[in-house]
C-alpha cells in the first residue's frame, strides 16, 4: 500500500509547486517540493517517493530509452514526470513524445533527491528506506522485454 499520498494527490502536488516560468532541469519544482514536504507529516513524503518511483518505473520502457544510458534515461524520465501529468499520460501513449527531451538531454535529477531532502529536513535523519518499485533504468522487466 502506497503511504499518505494517491496518484491524484501525487499530481496535485506537483502542479502545486511548478513554477510559471522556465525550469528546464526542475530544480525550482525539488526545492518547492521539498519545502512543502519538510512541513509532514512523514508520511507523505513517503506516499511521495512511492508514486514517484511508481510514476518513473511506469515509463521505464525499451521504446523510451534504448539509445540513453541508464542515468541519462532516468533524469530524462524525472525531466517527463516534472513537465506534469498531462506530458506524462502523453508520453505513455505516444511514445514520440519522449523524443524531444531524450534528444534535447532535458533532466530534471534534482526531482529524484526530493523524499531524501524533505525526510532529512522533517527528522533530522538520513532517508534509508525502499520503495516498492525501483525506477532505476531497467527495473521495470515487462518495459524491455522483447516484443
Amino acid at each position: 500500500m502506497l503511504s499518505g499520498m494517491n496518484e491524484n494527490d501525487f499530481w496535485q502536488l506537483i502542479e502545486a509547486c511548478s513554477s510559471s516560468g522556465p525550469d528546464p532541469e526542475g530544480d525550482a519544482l525539488a526545492a518547492a517540493l521539498t519545502a512543502r514536504l519538510a512541513n509532514g507529516p512523514v508520511s507523505e513524503v513517503v506516499g511521495f517517493a512511492e508514486q514517484l518511483a511508481l510514476i518513473l518505473y511506469r515509463l521505464d520502457r525499451r521504446e523510451l530509452g534504448e539509445d540513453l544510458s541508464g542515468d541519462q534515461f532516468l533524469y530524462t524520465r524525472a525531466a517527463v514526470v516534472a513537465a506534469g501529468r498531462e506530458e506524462y499520460e502523453a508520453v505513455l501513449r505516444d511514445p514520440k513524445r519522449f523524443l524531444p527531451y531524450a534528444n534535447n538531454l532535458v533532466w530534471a535529477e534534482a526531482l529524484l533527491y526530493v523524499p531524501d531532502d524533505a525526510y532529512e529536513q522533517l527528522t533530522g535523519e538520513d532517508w534509508d528506506r525502499s520503495t516498492r518499485y525501483s525506477y532505476e533504468t531497467g527495473s521495470n522487466a515487462a518495459g524491455w522485454a522483447d516484443a
